[in-house]
């Protein structure tokens, strides 16, 4: 089992700056030399920490070093799914739906071929299902690229809308372009910190409180991690998604700032989105994902489900999500799995 996962992980190995797979796409005209327009307030992020036409950010932080460290921390083989089941009941962001139906026609169509015998194709009389689906990636368990969202009309890096968006979706930042994410993985259990199933929506989660937390989880958090923030918000899902959808629990940008400043590779919530709701400052919404994506190149993981960790007593493990290359996108459905 172990050879396996540490194949697996030098192969993911890719997310580091010697990723190669495909981005980049070339944009009609580089407009970053232009800075006017921002908010008022605002100053230019860009260049980021990972150079003036870095893709995929905080990624760069898993190196083929700490992705074999992480490896190491495999002891029983067990694996934990941390992602939830996607249907027509699944609790979606206003606007965003996911519809599938299923597509029958072969049982029909497979009766007129000149070969057909008894009730399908072929002697066998094979028949097959196949299904259709609607909707956006930004719905269920999910990894956002850090194309989703901007400040004005500026992405990551200072690129703006003009030189990326096209009809099929981002010339740069899609989904495809977002490595394997392989390295070792933190849940930071902040509702068991404060001895409750789950915190209260717009709770502000800070640096103190994460701190508290790993203290008494007895673990830290190093370069290259992938952190993940149990609130219990993710109880909700299912049996009241009224309340889960009303609002969240979520880190402040304090404590954004602290784990970039750590260096970690990306950063999950059990909650719909990154950062509490209402937030700090009502004039500034959802101005944590935006601060992770546009200004760090941060990556976040949403609505994972980890109470499974905490529920066996979990803290550390190897962290392994891989996703669907669809082109252009700004976010992938995933199922990420915890291996301990």
């Amino acid at each position: 089992m172990r050879r396996v996962l540490l194949a697996l992980a030098l192969a993911a190995s890719a997310a580091s700056p010697a990723w190669s797979g495909e981005g980049g796409g070339s944009a009609a005209s580089d407009s970053r030399a232009d800075r006017a327009g921002l908010p008022d307030g605002v100053a230019p992020w860009w260049p980021s920490r990972y150079g003036a036409d870095d893709e995929i950010g905080t990624l760069n932080e898993l190196t083929p070093a700490r992705v074999v460290e992480a490896v190491r921390l495999v002891r029983q083989g067990e694996r934990i799914d941390l992602g939830r089941v996607l249907d027509k009941d699944t609790p979606v962001f206003p606007g965003r739906y996911w519809h599938q139906s299923v597509d029958l026609a072969s049982l029909i169509t497979n009766l007129r071929r000149a070969d057909a015998h008894g009730r399908g194709w072929g002697l066998n009389e094979i028949n097959w299902i196949t299904e259709i689906q609607v909707g956006t990636f930004q719905v269920g368990t999910q990894l956002d690229s850090i194309g989703h969202l901007q400040i004005g009309d500026r992405f990551y890096n200072g690129w703006k809308t003009r030189d990326v968006i096209e009809d099929w979706g981002l010339n740069r930042f899609g989904i495809e372009s977002v490595p394997p994410v392989v390295g070792r993985g933190v849940v930071v259990d902040l509702a068991g910190l404060n001895g409750v199933e789950r915190l209260d929506k717009g709770t502000v989660i800070g640096v103190a409180d994460v701190e508290r937390a790993l203290a008494r989880q007895g673990i830290t958090i190093a370069e290259g991690d992938i952190v993940l923030l149990h609130t219990g918000w993710g109880s909700l899902w299912g049996k009241d998604n009224a309340l889960f959808l009303s609002g969240e629990p979520g880190p402040g940008l304090a404590l954004i700032e602290w784990l970039h400043a750590k260096r970690i590779a990306a950063l999950g919530t059990d909650s719909w989105s990154i950062g509490p709701v209402p937030g700090e400052d009502p004039a500034r919404p959802f101005v944590v994902p935006q601060t992770m994506y546009v200004k760090m190149g941060l990556f976040g993981f949403e609505n994972l489900a980890t109470e499974r960790l905490i529920e066996r007593g979990i803290s550390e493990f190897l962290f392994v999500n891989t996703h669907g290359r669809t082109r252009g996108s700004t976010a992938a459905v995933v199922a990420p799995v915890a291996v301990y």
